[in-house]
C-alpha cells in the first residue's frame, strides 16, 4: 500500500474529526449525557488541531531559503504546542459542564443509540490514528505523531465514557456521568502536557534519540581511518530534518584535498543512511583537541 503524504494523512484526520463530531454530538443529543458532551468537545479539539497541523506541515516543507538556510522544519513544533494548548482549554470547559451537572442532575435519555454512535466514532479514530502513526514515522513528522497520539487518547476516552454512562444508566446513580466527564478532562490534560513538553523540547534543539546517535557513531567508526579520529559529535532535530556536527581529526601532513574527500564520504554516508545533514570540522590530529567547539570561536558562536 502506497504511503500517504503528511498532508493527505492530515486531510484524512480532518474528515475523521468532522465525522466523529457529528456522531458524538448525536450521542449527546439523544442521551443528554455530559460525558458524551465532553467527548464531542474533545473531537472539536481534534478538528482544530488537525487543521492547524496541516498548515504547519505544509509550511515546514518549504525548501530552505536565504532567511532560513536550515529549512522551516521547526514549524511542526508550533502545531504540537497549539494542540496541547487546545487540550487544556477543552479540559477546563469539560470540567465546568461536569460540575454544573453534579450540582443540577438530569435524567439520561436513549443510552443504547448513544453508545452505538460513540462506538462508531471510536472505530474511526482508531483507524485514522494507525494511519497517522505510520505516515508520521515514515516522514519523521512530530505534527502527525502528536495528532495520532491524541486520537488514540480519544479512543480510550470514548470507551471510558460509554462504560461510565452505561453504569450510570444501569444503577440510576446520575452523579457517575459527570464524574466520568471529569475523568476524561484529567486524562486529556495529561496528554496536553505531553504535547507541550515535546514541542518545547524540539524548539530547544533537542538531540536525536540515542538509537539515531548510535547509528551515526557506527558509520563514523566504519569510515574514519585508523590514523584519524572523531570527537564532539552533536546532534539536533528540527521537525522532520536532522542535523549533526562532528570534529574530524586527521594527520597534519594530509593535503586539504584528502581531508576534504574523507569528510565528504562521511557526510554523504550519514545523510544517505540516516537522513542527517552533517557538518564536519577538520583539525590536525597533532593539535590539542578542543573540548567544546563552541568555546573555540567565542561566547556568541554556536555549532550547528
Amino acid at each position: 500500500m502506497r504511503t500517504l503524504t503528511p498532508q493527505q494523512a492530515l486531510l484524512l484526520s480532518i474528515l475523521a474529526a468532522l465525522a466523529t463530531i457529528a456522531l458524538k454530538a448525536g450521542a449527546w443529543w439523544f442521551t443528554g449525557s455530559v460525558g458524551y458532551l465532553s467527548d464531542a468537545l474533545e473531537s472539536l479539539v481534534n478538528l482544530a488541531g488537525a487543521s492547524f497541523a496541516l498548515a504547519m506541515v505544509q509550511y515546514a516543507r518549504i525548501p530552505a531559503d536565504e532567511d532560513h538556510p536550515f529549512g522551516h522544519g521547526k514549524a511542526e513544533y508550533f502545531s504540537a504546542a497549539f494542540e496541547g494548548a487546545l487540550i487544556f482549554v477543552a479540559a477546563l470547559v469539560i470540567i465546568v459542564f461536569a460540575v454544573e451537572r453534579l450540582l443540577h442532575p438530569q435524567p439520561l435519555g436513549e443510552l443504547g443509540l448513544g453508545a452505538v454512535l460513540s462506538a462508531v466514532s471510536a472505530g474511526i479514530n482508531f483507524l485514522v490514528s494507525r494511519v497517522l502513526t505510520r505516515v508520521g514515522h515514515a516522514h519523521r513528522s512530530l505534527a502527525l505523531e502528536a495528532d495520532a497520539r491524541h486520537l488514540m487518547v480519544d479512543v480510550w476516552t470514548t470507551i471510558g465514557v460509554i462504560a461510565g454512562v452505561a453504569l450510570a444508566g444501569a444503577t440510576g446513580l446520575g452523579w457517575i456521568d459527570p464524574l466520568v466527564a471529569i475523568a476524561v478532562a484529567l486524562n486529556i490534560l495529561r496528554e496536553g502536557w505531553y504535547l507541550l513538553r515535546r514541542s518545547i523540547g524540539g524548539l530547544m534543539d533537542e538531540a536525536q534519540s540515542p538509537a539515531d546517535v548510535a547509528r551515526i557513531e557506527a558509520i563514523l567508526d566504519e569510515l574514519v581511518m585508523p590514523e584519524c579520529r572523531y570527537a564532539n559529535l552533536k546532534t539536533r532535530v528540527s521537525g522532520p530534518a536532522r542535523f549533526a556536527h562532528v570534529n574530524l581529526h586527521v594527520p597534519g601532513a594530509w593535503s586539504v584535498a584528502r581531508s576534504h574527500a574523507l569528510a565528504d564520504r562521511i557526510e554523504q554516508a550519514i545523510c544517505q543512511q540516516t537522513g542527517t545533514r552533517v557538518i564536519t570540522h577538520v583539525e590536525p590530529i597533532e593539535d590539542r583537541p578542543v573540548a567544546d567547539p563552541d568555546e573555540s570561536c567565542g561566547p556568541d558562536c554556536q555549532a550547528v
